[in-house]
């Protein structure tokens, strides 16, 4: 089994009650244990205009190999009506695996680490709520990159994402 994390987001729709249907979705995953996941983070777009998102981090274990694990996501994302109508559109879920235990994956259709969670605060204040030591394939510990996104406008909210069986907890 293997520890991997989502992010997750969502800037179109009931943002709320489309993270906490999107992780119910995710536990349901054969051979994938949802073990944790962040609070949810309102955040500015970055690179491209459009509402706020919200934004959170799982944490699973799996015995899925990286790219069923996505073809899984992705497959939840259609479920939410995810379109992809150009780079960076506003979208109802988007899903991300950031990273797979401590492997490097470089495919046409995936990358892991995520290439860009080190610059982006919506991905990285979650993962490192989750845990504060994580480090990264080739970006050492994940909170010597905190300061390069102080700039970036976002807010933890106060109400923990729900599922049908009570909330989650880091």
């Amino acid at each position: 089994m293997i520890t991997a994390y989502v992010g997750l987001g969502a800037n179109l729709g009931d943002l709320r009650r489309t993270l906490e249907a999107a992780l119910a979705d995710l536990a349901d995953v054969k051979d994938l244990t949802l073990e944790a996941v962040s609070g949810a983070w309102r955040s500015a777009p970055v690179g491209c205009e459009g509402p706020d998102y919200l934004n959170a981090v799982a944490r699973v274990r799996t015995a899925l190999p990286p790219l069923t694990l996505l073809g899984a996501l992705q497959a939840i994302e259609l479920r939410h009506g995810r379109e992809r109508p150009f780079v960076n559109a506003p979208r109802t879920l988007d899903l991300d695996l950031l990273l797979y235990g401590d492997e490097t994956v470089a495919l046409e259709r995936l990358a892991v680490p995520h290439p860009r969670l080190h610059q982006r605060a919506f991905v990285l204040r979650p993962l490192l709520e989750l845990d504060p030591t994580l480090s990264a394939p080739g970006l050492g510990a994940l909170k010597s990159h905190l300061p390069g996104v102080d700039a970036q406008a976002i807010e933890r909210e106060d109400e923990p994402l729900r599922r049908p069986h009570g909330p989650f907890g880091p």
